[in-house]
């Protein structure tokens, strides 16, 4: 089967690792030919935002897949006109690359998310504070997202379409990974939560499982359930959660896609969201995702005022360790912040894995040469 993807980043490349012992021809589209996808793939160059680009390159495929949501969802949907399977359909890539769009869905399928306002420009603003600002599209990793709570802060305020929602007081992060194939059979992940290093202020590992109620299970359950009856989408959904200080849970945002509160799976259960997303690709029969123990997941992330070509110190210590698994993704140079690979760990605690964690996140450093 010929299976394209839009975007060749780290998420193909891992997808494409993971596929490689099974017998598929992989083609990638990416504007860069240094991605993290170009040498283990067919490679196109070009822009997967570009109309023209998209349908050149899917025309002939059998599959048409995504590892990043910015793309042209226009011609996406036409690929499927004419017959090119597209998972997740354009639709629901549609309504997820717009934040717009998408909390108007939550809401709609009575899916519980933060009290919201859309916003074309800044001068319709009239929510109280404090709140955090979204802009529609572009956002990622963080970016494209502020936290508006004075009177002052509303002069920072960016004028350009968004969604105002309410701040709310979070106990933790968690995250949900649901499959769903074309025969409408679908499949969760045990719930991940991510856990802020206080001292750089930054969510730096994946814990799973996560440390929450059955209460908060069962909503997290009822949730699932409901997004994956109004998608109306085969793929691989990773619903970004916040759990309140009053132990209710919100839908934050979705993404379409692999994601990075999976990464732990590669190691940490039975299959990883990879093997999943290739199943669903394929609409193969569901893999089983039982954890096989405490996982965690730390992101190698370029270190401030380095930027050039990379070089990691002390994975040789990390590579001593049992247990603990490096993934590079072929980049070849860094720049601050910039995702450079992680490290998976196992352990039979909650206790010892966040021990070894942080121990590993001060023995490795990612910077220019």
């Amino acid at each position: 089967m010929k299976i394209g993807i839009l975007g060749g980043g780290q998420l193909g490349r891992m997808f494409i690792q993971n596929a490689l012992k099974y017998d598929d021809e992989f083609f990638v589209l990416d504007p860069s030919e240094q991605c993290s996808c170009a040498n283990i793939s067919h490679f196109t160059k070009g822009d997967f935002n570009d109309y023209q680009s998209v349908m050149y390159f899917g025309k002939d495929k059998d599959v048409v897949t995504i590892e990043i949501e910015h793309v042209n969802a226009d011609a996406l949907q036409e690929l499927e006109n004419q017959g090119v399977k597209v998972i997740p359909n354009a639709g629901i890539i549609k309504i997820i690359q717009q934040k717009m769009l998408q909390k108007e869905f939550y809401k709609k399928h009575d899916i519980p998310t933060s009290k919201f306002q859309n916003i074309l420009n800044k001068a319709e603003a009239n929510f109280p504070l404090p709140f955090v600002q979204k802009m529609n599209t572009g956002g990622y990793d963080g970016k494209g997202v502020q936290i508006i709570r004075t009177e002052e802060d509303l002069k920072k305020m960016w004028n350009s379409p968004s969604v105002l929602e309410d701040l709310v007081d979070i106990d933790k992060e968690l995250s949900v990974i649901v499959a769903i194939n074309e025969n409408g059979d679908s499949q969760t992940f045990p719930i991940t939560e991510m856990v802020a290093n206080p001292k750089l202020n930054l969510l730096d590992f994946n814990i799973c499982p996560a440390e929450i109620s059955n209460e908060v299970e069962v909503q997290i359950s009822s949730i699932t359930k409901k997004f994956v009856k109004a998608a109306g989408s085969p793929g691989l959904f990773a619903i970004e959660l916040l759990l309140d200080k009053k132990g209710k849970v919100w839908v934050n945002e979705t993404a379409p896609r692999l994601h990075n509160s999976g990464h732990q799976t590669q190691e940490g259960n039975a299959n990883s969201q990879f093997e999943q997303m290739y199943r669903v690709v394929k609409n193969l029969p569901l893999a089983d995702t039982d954890a096989l123990g405490f996982s965690g997941m730390l992101n190698l992330v370029g270190e401030e005022n380095h930027t050039g070509k990379v070089k990691y110190e002390g994975l040789e210590d990390v590579l001593k360790l049992p247990q603990t698994y490096i993934h590079l993704y072929g980049k070849t140079d860094t720049k601050p912040g910039r995702k450079m690979g992680h490290i998976n760990v196992i352990a039979e605690s909650r206790e010892a894995l966040l021990e070894k964690l942080i121990r590993i996140k001060g023995m490795v450093k990612v910077v220019a040469e």
